[in-house]
């Protein structure tokens, strides 16, 4: 059927609505893209987006104590950043290999088609063991 776009409407304040308008300017987007970025985070963090006001969103950048940050961060150490890069190049590398034998198993496979038609008859070693005196030469 395919992915259908669907119509959403709700009714807010006037204020509210005036509020919404001034961050769709701030951001220089429309009032419609203002939703859309909230409804795409909505979704993308599965209903777990707060809205904060202003206000309590820098009380939240300071902190509390005044040494969290907003966004949290975390430092990592310079050996799992190697290690993760060098892992990459590793990956890297393996789809390559995985490639040129992809590419080596299909030059095969029309050499065998090709060589097909050449071979006037293939003899397998169970027909050999089975016991008959016919006489075999290798060509």
């Amino acid at each position: 059927m395919g992915n259908k776009n669907k119509t959403i409407s709700f009714r807010v304040n006037e204020d509210a609505f005036e509020t919404l308008r001034e961050i769709a300017e701030e951001r220089d987007i429309s009032l419609s893209a203002v939703f859309r970025d909230y409804v795409d985070t909505l979704v993308a963090h599965d209903g777990q987006v707060q809205v904060v006001p202003k206000h309590e969103l820098e009380q939240l950048r300071e902190g509390d104590d005044g040494d969290e940050s907003f966004p949290p961060s975390v430092e990592v150490p310079k050996s799992f950043i190697r290690e993760h890069e060098r892992l990459e190049l590793e990956a890297e590398h393996l789809r390559e290999q995985l490639e040129e034998h992809k590419g080596y198993v299909n030059y095969l496979r029309e050499q065998l088609e090709n060589d097909h038609d050449d071979v006037e008859e293939v003899i397998q070693l169970e027909d050999l063991d089975a016991g008959d005196e016919q006489s075999f030469r290798l060509g």
